[in-house]
């Protein structure tokens, strides 16, 4: 093979031929073809094998290269790009990229743009192979973009723009785009030499300077992009079609935290709506975002974010649930928030620094830090919650701990602390096993003692609250045993802590730490409640809530709902069996109460501390001691919120209760007294109630008494036999001043004084002192009537319980004689109550015990006597009287002779139904249980107080019998009075006497009787007879029962008329207006009836007799407490009638909303005790119980309507959307008409119904998705109808009001995508109602403004400072935040109706404030409606009302930034007819206000639009009009930079101006005439030929025509314009005009005007060196000044428009001719004879008006032309003066020293006319001397030293 024939010699031949080819070409369009055609292949050669061939291309491009300078060469980037792409090999790759970089720019944009597919095309590849290439490629991508032009957002080019670049096909390059041109929008170097940037490291930075490339980001340099305006492309770019969600979330991150407003603007917008696409728990974005967050190590790693971008990613990773698995992240974004200034040489952490960003960064962290306390797993909690508690706990004490170093800190640092005291708490309670089961709670002291001692304020002691609140929710329960000890340590410390001088505690922490002993120990730890008991002392210091805490420590029931069990009910009714809730025990509780450790030592102490704690500690003692007694038996007490009180019913009333206290407290062996521990304690806790009834201070009182005579009768008399060695203490108790004490004391003497190991000497010597306080009872007085009251009671318990012990002394029989007949001679001659009170009980009391009887009786007195005594005070109402009488009867025999004093006493009872008083009715029935049956009374069941001897009574026979058929047979009678004291003696009877036989024998009698009462017209009777009825039907067994309940419904259904007292459903129990409940006689009882009949069956009637239990007489008495509702209701018949008769549930739900509160309660009862599972219930009967509602809403009866209101309310509320959606149009549609009822509690309830479903609809729309779909569901429903008729339109206005809170509510609980729908309509609706909310004085105020004292304007403003302030505008908002593209195109003709249709200011200022948020808030989808709603906005502008005007042109501006060009030139077209072709001010005005708003709402546009518009402002900031001039003022000195900018628009500026020069309109004229005079002074003191020739015309256009007022500006701008320009020097013509002008105006007659022309007349005249204008200029002030001198003494007159007087007028007038006349003498153009003529014509004139005592003002003038035309004479170059010109000046000598007599200004100016002479008169012998001899005058008497100083000048001119 020849050399030729080679591979290598092929290539260099192929490639030579096109060197030839190429060096052939001449010209520029052949080698464009050329390169064409062969520059890519030749490129390709640069992949050959051959070196040889590889530099025969390179040396070929080096030709090309400068063949292809000239730019208009295009070269084959299209095909060079896609050569790149396809080809791997790096040389080739090079060239290509260099021809691509060249070409790029000189193809036409359209194909630049064709480029783009090609370009990103396998981006990503090529920057896994050539991160340099890459770079250089996506910057001619970012170059490209500035040719871009994007379309519309949602468009269908905006959808198809992601398939056009091929982005579908090609995932991984749209994401690899995104990605940088999100990394684009950190990127800024601001530091020269910086290599790295915040969020980007070094290898990134370098990609984006295209590795070291210099003035890649300088616009200005060839090839040099704006990074802020590709920064501003690429977020719009990012906005397009060309993305989805995922792929833009974290460039619209960047760019929303962006400094620059119109990137953060894009970014924010993107941001809103990518951010539902992305899934915050996607591992690899939260990476990337913790990257960005804190940066990358090493030195080439990226630097942490702005702070701003840091907020952000804080606030998206508190969404994040995986947040909490990046541990070391986590830690390091908390540690450097928290790291402080001072500390940065002690750590690597760089500080947050200080400012308003910095503290909101901190505040997230915080914020950060709560999320993951609650997100992270246990594992992860454990790991890092520690060293996170650690850290804060160091940020805190950095500070100053417990009280910090700064004493003036920052409200930043104070914030920062609150939110770490926070974030520990969180913390803390999240992760308890690590931080707060420590051995010393170590962190739980800390927390303690920062609340006790840190005095940073309210918010820190708030925010340390709630840390410790959070961990009492963890500890509460998680607290181990071993930690009980340490945790009482701590909190008793705290319990005992007290602010004061001697420490640094600032604040009690009492409170809490109650709080944590009621939580996170168990019930029975005695240590927590014996800080419970602690916290009852009552401090005026402490809170209220410690007390309230404290209760509910010592109440299981309560305990255990402040600790609920984890998974179990707890509202149940049974004994607690968990050992959290156990009782303490009560021998260790009383052990560390008064044991001998205890502040309350019982054995040592005598006067109690924390006296108001006592009881309270005593009562819990006393309670856990029965409750744990009953238990121990099988019959433990409910324990429910009336606990204490069933412990009570259950000791007074239930006998099996009884007997087993008794025989638990027994001397035999299965006995608690058994138990040696429980012994010790039991006699500690006697002496703790016998000591708290003893003490000084009387800290136990009667109750501590009632306690001991409460477990007396169950105990053995040994275990209360030691109290009796301090008997003698029980002195002071029974002598106090306290009545209850003093019975109670008493009683307790009775007892214990009487048993046989008692010290006989104390007994005998307290008795000693009672008898000797009883023999002085008639003159006692104050307090020794109380003392005998004492002795009294105290000898009476001592007898009756000696008599029953049969312990009486031998020798006191004489004694108990004499005590009784005293008590007889108290009882006849006694007065006073408090001693009589005594005398009843002592009778009481040795009746009961038989020591008084008829027998023992002494003889001055007899059983009749006391008898008759009796009788008197009980039917005064005394109970004890009546008492004392029942108990005397039980002793008296039962005889039946006429004598019998038994027959005489019960007959005397029954006399006691005449006193009008119920409850002593209930006393006197007792009474007559007693005389029946005696003992065996139930009443004298608590009166047992020894239950060791069982007292007797004589038998009866008959007596039982008897009573009762006189109590039956006044049941009968017609006497009301009688009536109602039988029906209550029977009921006693039944209660009390039930269990004898003579009683139960007699029950039916007994229900007829009561059964006749329900009729009755009393109340009190009816609940009686129910009472009494229930007492019946408990006694009788089951066939009485069933007979009862047969005999009962027969009454009511008619079937039965041999019962007396018929009651049918009509029957009217009660006299009108006796119950004030509704419309006629409404009582308890027709309710129940109506309720039987609407359930069919009237047998329920009897069901629910027992609804007098919720009368107060009966809840008042324990004896009646047992019987309850649930005995009759919880028969096992009611479940079957229940279901059998479901109807009974809708009506009796309705009821139990009652309004009549005794009708609601007892319904609450029978509810209770018929549904046992109410939830279960209601659901099955939802639907009937709603229709019932439903149908009643709109009852006849109010009571009706008002109860289904509530009861809808409790229904709905709880359950789901679904179960009652179907119902929720008609309860919208009925709630809104009951709101418009009649009866004001009726609307009441239906507000509150409407909140409720208000409320139900916020609260879905505000919580998770779910419930947002429900809500949703309910929305869709619910606005309708607010928007209805029934809603907004109603015409009552609580529903208008209500629907319109209900719809701000909805508003702004709501996401977007549930209200979206909805957005149009509503926004179209609230703006017409922002009118309609206005209270209706605002018109008034309107109309009479002026009435007082404001302005129409005032009122206005006011009212736009509310409406930009109103909840309502702020809910307007919030819908247009969640617009989007298809809702707003609804949106667009709702505002537009709305516009164009509202009525009221504050609804069209709404409309103007919404297109101002749409233009800035909602500018991307509004965009496209610019151009729409501009001419609407613009249109509203013409309002008569100036605020709602000024409000629209602000919405025109705003609108102007996203109008297109066209609409905007069209506006400002529209302003400059509207301003030009109107006569009306206003309208001139609104154009100003127009234009002024653009310039400032759309600054940018209007820049662009500058040299359109800023002519016209130009122009009309010289309007005439003052409001309208300060708009186009304003606008232009706010867009404008100086004056001298006028010469940019002069040309436009005068064309606009000529134009209206010439107007029919004056307004309009005048201002073009103003304006070109201020272009004439704006163009500087020297105005070129050019500008020149523009401003003349227009000047002289502007000076023609008459005077009006300013043209006196247009002139003095002529004479302006003849200084400052030569032009009319070199324009003859112009010359000669501007001189005829200014001679023509000096002739006008216009006295204001003529003054100021004459002025320019002489400015003129002296500019004028090459023309003599002295006869001209004569001629016109000669006539002036003879006129003015002729007029000098006419009146004064003041102008009328308040301009200068006439005076003023003409002294102005006649100096400006003055010196117009010496400024036209020229010596350079009148010489010889016609200068001598001048000056002394001139002379003699000025001689004139000296004579005529001129002005100041005319002398001043004088002067001054004096002094210039001795200046022009000067310069005339004479060196002699001739004879005739000497003399002449010689007279104008005397002239310039005639001033003597004149004020200094004067004389100054004088002196200065004087030295401007001084060189003249060196010139002439006469004039020097003539000169000199007046100066020395005139100097000799001048004062003043500036004149001195002018004269002594003139005079060293003179002499040379």
């Amino acid at each position: 093979m020849s050399d030729a024939d080679t591979p290598e010699a092929k290539e260099l031949r192929l490639v030579g031929n096109v060197e030839l080819r190429l060096a052939m070409i001449t010209t520029d369009g052949a080698m464009e073809r050329a390169l064409n055609t062969y520059l890519a292949p030749l490129l390709l050669k640069l992949a050959s094998e051959f070196v040889s061939v590889r530099n025969k291309v390179i040396a070929i491009c080096q030709h090309v290269n400068t063949r292809i300078k000239p730019p208009s060469i295009k070269l084959p980037v299209a095909a060079l790009l896609k050569q790149y792409k396809v080809n791997h090999n790096q040389l080739v790759r090079h060239f290509d990229l260099l021809y691509i970089q060249q070409g790029i720019n000189r193809l036409p944009v359209n194909e630049r743009l064709d480029l783009l597919p090609t370009l990103l095309h396998g981006l990503r590849t090529n920057f896994e192979q050539s991160a340099n290439h890459a770079a250089i490629l996506f910057n001619l991508f970012l170059k490209l973009l500035h040719s871009m032009k994007l379309p519309a957002r949602g468009s269908k080019e905006d959808l198809e723009l992601r398939d056009q670049l091929g982005f579908n096909e090609r995932v991984d390059d749209a994401a690899f785009v995104a990605t940088w041109l999100g990394k684009l929008i950190l990127f800024g170097i601001n530091q020269k030499g910086a290599t790295r940037c915040p969020g980007l490291n070094k290898e990134e930075c370098s990609f984006f300077q295209l590795y070291g490339k210099k003035d890649i980001w300088t616009p200005n340099t060839d090839g040099g992009l704006s990074l802020v305006e590709t920064k501003v492309l690429a977020s719009r770019f990012l906005g397009s079609g060309a993305f989805v969600d995922t792929e833009r979330f974290l460039p619209a991150l960047f760019a929303s935290a962006d400094p620059n407003s119109r990137i953060s603007d894009i970014g924010d917008d993107i941001l809103k709506r990518a951010t539902p696409a992305v899934s915050f728990d996607d591992v690899e974005l939260l990476r990337q975002l913790y990257d960005v967050y804190l940066g990358t190590r090493g030195d080439d790693g990226s630097l942490p974010a702005r702070i701003p971008l840091q907020t952000k990613i804080l606030a998206l990773l508190c969404k994040s649930k995986s947040a909490s698995s990046f541990i070391p992240q986590s830690m390091q974004i908390v540690e450097e928030a928290l790291v402080r200034e001072e500390t940065i040489e002690q750590s690597s952490i760089t500080p947050l620094k200080q400012g308003l960003e910095a503290s909101k960064l901190r505040g997230q962290v915080f914020a950060f830090t709560n999320w993951l306390a609650r997100i992270s797993s246990p594992a992860d909690l454990d790991t890092f919650a520690p060293a996170l508690v650690g850290q804060l706990r160091s940020y805190i004490e950095s500070q100053g701990w417990p009280r910090m170093t700064d004493s003036m800190p920052t409200p930043g640092e104070l914030s920062s602390r609150a939110y770490g005291y926070e974030s520990i708490g969180i913390l803390a309670g999240a992760c308890p096993e690590q931080l707060l089961q420590e051995a010393n709670l170590e962190l739980l002291r800390w927390l303690f003692t920062s609340l006790s001692e840190d005095p940073s304020g309210k918010d820190i002691s708030a925010s340390i609250e709630q840390a410790l609140s959070s961990v009492l929710g963890a500890m509460g329960n998680s607290v181990n045993s071993d930690l009980e000890l340490p945790l009482t340590s701590l909190l008793m410390y705290h319990m005992n802590l007290r602010p004061n001088a001697d420490n640094p505690v600032v604040r009690s922490t009492r409170f809490l730490a109650v709080r944590f002993a009621n939580h996170c120990l168990p019930f029975s730890n005695t240590t927590a409640r014996w800080i419970d008991i602690i916290a009852m002392e009552d401090d005026a210091n402490e809170r209220s809530a410690i007390f309230e805490e404290g209760r509910k420590g010592l109440d299981p029931y309560w305990y255990k709902m402040l600790n609920p069990a984890k998974g179990k009910e707890i509202f149940h009714r049974e004994s607690v069996e968990a050992t959290k809730y156990d009782l303490p025990s009560f021998p260790e509780l009383v052990e560390r109460i008064f044991g001998s450790n205890s502040v309350w030592d019982v054995a040592n102490i005598t006067t109690i501390d924390m006296r108001n704690a006592y009881v309270p500690a005593l009562t819990f003692c006393r309670c856990v001691l029965l409750h744990q007694a009953l238990a121990a038996r099988g019959s433990p007490p409910i324990m429910d919120t009336d606990w204490e009180r069933n412990i009570d019913a259950l000791i007074a009333n239930d006998e099996d209760a009884q007997k087993n206290l008794a025989g638990l407290f027994s001397a035999n062996s299965t006995s608690l007294m058994c138990d040696e521990k429980f012994a010790k304690a039991f006699q500690i806790y006697l002496r703790a109630l016998y000591v708290g009834m003893t003490s000084p201070n009387g800290a136990g009182g009667g109750r501590a008494g009632d306690f001991l005579l409460e477990i007396c009768p169950f105990v053995p008399e040994s275990a209360y036999t030691h109290l009796t060695a301090n008997i003698s203490s029980l002195q002071g108790a029974i002598f106090s001043n306290n009545k209850t004490l003093r019975e109670t004391a008493s009683h307790v003497f009775g007892i214990l004084a009487t048993l046989k190991g008692c010290p006989e000497n104390k007994v005998q010597w307290m008795l000693g002192q009672y008898r000797e306080k009883l023999k002085s009872w008639s003159q006692a007085v104050g307090s020794e009537v109380m003392q005998v009251h004492g002795a009294i009671l105290a000898m009476a318990y001592f007898i009756s319980r000696s008599k029953l012990r049969l312990n009486v002394p031998s020798d006191f029989g004489d004694s108990i004689n004499g005590f009784i007949a005293l008590a007889w001679d108290m009882l006849n001659d006694g007065r006073d109550k408090t001693i009589l009170d005594a005398i009843f009980v002592t009778i009481s009391e040795l009746a009961l015990y038989a020591v008084l009887t008829p027998a023992t009786m002494p003889k001055s007195c007899n059983a009749r006597s006391l008898v008759q005594k009796l009788m008197e005070k009980a039917k005064n109402g005394d109970e004890n009287a009546i008492t004392a009488l029942g108990h005397f009867a039980m002793q008296v025999e039962e005889r039946p002779s006429d004598d019998a004093i038994f027959d005489e006493i019960v007959s005397q009872m029954y006399e006691l139904h005449t006193v009008r008083q119920a409850e002593i009715h209930f006393a006197v029935g007792a009474a007559l249980s007693c005389a029946a049956i005696g003992w065996r009374s139930k009443y004298l069941a608590a009166s047992r107080d020894i239950r060791t001897i069982a007292p007797q009574s004589p038998f009866r026979a008959k007596a039982a019998t008897s009573i009762m058929d006189r109590v039956l047979s006044d049941c009968k009678t017609t006497k009301p009075a009688l009536r109602q004291a039988a029906v209550i003696w029977l009921l006693c009877m039944v209660q009390y006497c039930g269990h004898v036989q003579e009683v139960q024998g007699r029950l039916r009698e007994c229900q007829v009787a009561f059964k006749g009462f329900l009729a009755d017209r009393e109340s009190l009777n009816q609940e009686t007879a129910s009472r009494g009825l229930t007492l019946v039907y408990e006694k009788g067994n089951k066939a009485l029962k069933d007979d009862l309940i047969r005999d009962l419904v027969g009454s009511f259904t008619g079937t039965n008329a041999g019962l007396a007292g018929n009651v049918s459903e009509d029957t009217e129990l009660f006299d009108v207006g006796a119950l004030p409940t509704g419309e006629g006689s409404i009582t308890t009882y027709k309710d129940i009836m109506s309720l039987a009949s609407e359930v069919g069956d009237s047998s329920l009637v009897y069901r629910f007799m027992s609804l007098a239990s919720n009368n107060a007489i009966w809840s008042s008495r324990a004896a009646f407490g047992r019987f309850g509702l649930s005995n009759i209701l919880s028969d096992a018949s009611t479940d079957g009638y229940l279901a059998q008769n479901p109807k009974l549930y809708p009506a009796l739900f309705r009821y139990r909303f009652d309004p009549n509160t005794n009708v609601r309660n007892s319904m609450n009862d029978i509810w209770a005790a018929l549904v046992k599972e109410p939830a279960k219930t209601i659901d099955a009967n939802f639907d009937s119980i709603m229709d019932d509602l439903l149908k009643n809403i709109l009852g006849r009866e109010w009571r009706v309507r008002q109860a289904s209101c509530a009861a809808i309310a409790d229904l709905v509320q709880g359950r789901p959307l679904e179960r009652y959606e179907k119902y929720l149009t008609e309860i919208w549609e009925l709630t809104f008409k009951v709101c418009d009822d009649i009866k004001e509690s009726v609307r009441t309830a239906a507000m509150a119904l409407a909140r409720v479903l208000t409320g139900i609809l916020t609260r879905g729309l505000e919580a998770g998705e779910s419930s947002a779909r429900g809500a949703e569901k309910m929305l869709k429903q619910v606005l309708p109808f607010l928007l209805s008729p029934s809603g907004l339109e109603s015409g009552a206005p609580e529903v208008q009001d209500f629907a319109r809170k209900t719809l701000l509510k909805i508003i702004k609980s709501s996401n977007g995508k549930t209200l979206r729908p909805f957005v149009p309509n509503l926004v179209g609706r609230l703006l017409a109602l922002l009118s309609s909310i206005e209270p209706e004085m605002i018109n008034y105020l309107h109309l009479n403004a002026d009435k007082y004292g404001l302005t129409a304007q005032e009122l206005d403003d006011a009212r736009l400072k509310h409406i930009r302030g109103s909840t309502m505008l702020e809910a307007i908002e919030r819908c247009l935040d969640f617009l989007d593209e298809n809702s707003m195109a609804e949106l667009q003709q709702s505002l537009e109706n709305a516009i164009k249709t509202v009525v009221g200011l504050p609804s069209k200022v709404g409309c103007s404030r919404v297109l101002v948020s749409l233009s800035t808030r909602q500018n991307f989808i509004f965009k496209q409606y610019a151009d729409h709603f501009l001419p609407l906005a613009r249109k509203q502008v013409f309002d008569r009302n100036d605020t709602i005007s000024s409000s629209y042109a602000a919405a025109c501006g705003y609108l102007a930034r996203l109008a297109s060009d066209d609409a905007l030139l069209n506006l400002v077209e529209n302003c400059r007819q509207l301003y030009f072709d109107s006569d009306d001010d206003r309208q001139r005005m609104i154009s100003g206000d127009l234009i002024y708003a653009v310039s400032k709402y759309a600054t940018d546009r209007f820049n662009s639009l500058a040299g359109e518009t800023l002519p016209f402002v130009f122009v009309a900031k010289h309007d005439t009009y003052e409001r309208a001039k300060t708009f186009f003022e304003d606008t232009w000195n706010e867009n404008v930079g100086g004056s001298r900018a006028v010469l940019l628009y002069l040309k436009e500026i005068v064309d606009v101006a000529s134009r209206y020069t010439g107007s029919a309109r004056w307004s309009v004229k005048h201002t073009s005439a103003l304006a070109i005079a201020d272009a004439v002074r704006s163009c500087g003191n020297s105005i070129d030929d050019a500008n020149a020739k523009v401003l003349w015309p227009a000047l002289e256009k502007a000076l023609s025509g008459r005077t009006w007022d300013g043209k006196e500006t247009v002139l003095k701008a002529l004479i302006y314009f003849a200084h400052s320009s030569t032009f009319w020097t070199k324009d003859p013509k112009a010359a000669d005009e501007i001189e005829k002008i200014v001679l023509r105006e000096s002739k006008r007659s216009n006295p204001s005007f003529r003054q100021h022309a004459l002025e320019s007349l002489g400015d003129f005249a002296e500019l004028c060196n090459t023309i003599d204008m002295y006869p001209q200029v004569c001629g016109i002030t000669k006539p002036i000044i003879e006129e003015s001198l002729e007029d000098i003494n006419e009146m004064d007159v003041d102008s009328q428009t308040g301009g200068a007087s006439s005076r003023m007028v003409k002294e102005s007038t006649l100096a400006n001719a003055l010196t117009a006349l010496l400024k036209s003498i020229n010596p350079q153009q009148r010489k010889g004879e016609d200068l001598k003529s001048s000056l002394l014509q001139t002379l003699e004139l000025i001689t004139r008006v000296r004579d005529a005592s001129p002005s100041r003002s005319a002398l001043n003038a004088i002067y001054d032309g004096l002094k210039s035309l001795f200046a022009r004479l000067g310069q005339a170059g004479l060196k002699t003066l001739p004879d005739s010109m000497e003399g002449i000046l010689l007279q104008y000598v005397e002239q310039v020293f005639a001033s003597g007599d004149q004020v200094e200004q004067t004389r100054l100016k004088a002196s200065d006319a004087a030295l401007a002479l001084a060189p003249i008169a060196s010139k002439g012998p006469r004039l020097k001397v003539k000169f000199l001899q007046a100066l020395d005058a005139t100097r000799t008497g001048e004062r003043s030293l500036p004149v001195q100083q002018n004269l002594d000048r003139a005079k060293k001119f003179t002499n040379g």
